[in-house]
């Protein structure tokens, strides 16, 4: 990798992200709770969750990732409370999109701050890291919906 190429990676707007993680603390109590991790680089994501009305609630991180995943996951907490499944979803796609096709990031919306990734889309060991957020927090509010489902029963 280039000296320019590492300056790129690493601007100062993805270190300003991964420098300013939201909702950093697990929570107590969540109704799902998700850990994923790249067997590549060693990183791990856990997210917890609480949910209401299918939207989530609150949300708690334990981000233990390179700057690319925790600017990832700044990006993700965020915008995620009050949003539902579908539209976390969405934009794990866009970003997967963005990583591995190329595609522009979301121009607006709760998930246009991921523009700032678009130079990783160039370094392929990379992109387990920076999806860690978006699997974990789907996974947890799956779990979220499943532990609903069987108090409801």
């Amino acid at each position: 990798m280039a000296d320019q190429d590492l300056i790129n990676l690493y601007s100062k707007r993805i270190l300003a992200l991964a420098a300013d993680m939201p909702h950093a603390d697990r929570l107590e109590a969540p109704e799902g709770t998700a850990s994923k991790r790249s067997p590549l680089c060693g990183s791990v994501v856990t997210v917890d969750i609480r949910q209401d009305d299918g939207r989530v609630a609150d949300l708690g991180m334990d981000v233990k990732a390179c700057a690319l995943g925790q600017a990832s996951a700044a990006v993700l907490a965020r915008s995620a409370v009050g949003l539902d499944r579908l539209t976390l979803q969405e934009g794990r796609d866009a970003l997967h999109r963005m990583l591995k096709a190329g595609e522009a990031a979301p121009e607006s919306g709760p998930f246009a701050a991921l523009e700032a990734l678009t130079p990783a889309k160039d370094f392929k060991n990379r992109h387990a890291s920076i999806m860690l957020a978006w699997d974990a927090t789907l996974e947890a509010l799956d779990a979220a919906s499943a532990s609903r489902r069987a108090e409801g029963a």
